[in-house]
């Protein structure tokens, strides 16, 4: 696998994921928008809940993944 094609199964793999953590948060707090996503500790019932916090930490784990790649290069 080329470096190329890895970041592009990365950058689907953080998509999904993003999608994934969207729609839970949807469910736990249906009056939220995207962008409080990028605070969700800002959204107590969203930062209390522990699937959101798994979700959230696969996505952060994905994203130094690419962070360390990119640094690589």
């Amino acid at each position: 696998m080329t470096s190329d094609e890895l970041e592009r199964l990365l950058e689907e793999m953080i998509e999904t994921q993003r999608k994934r953590l969207w729609e839970l948060a949807r469910r736990i707090a249906p009056e939220i928008a995207p962008e409080d996503l990028l605070q969700p500790h800002d959204h107590p019932r969203i930062a209390g809940d522990s699937r959101f916090q798994y979700e959230d930490g696969i996505l952060a784990g994905y994203l130094a993944i690419r962070a360390a790649l990119r640094a690589s290069r």
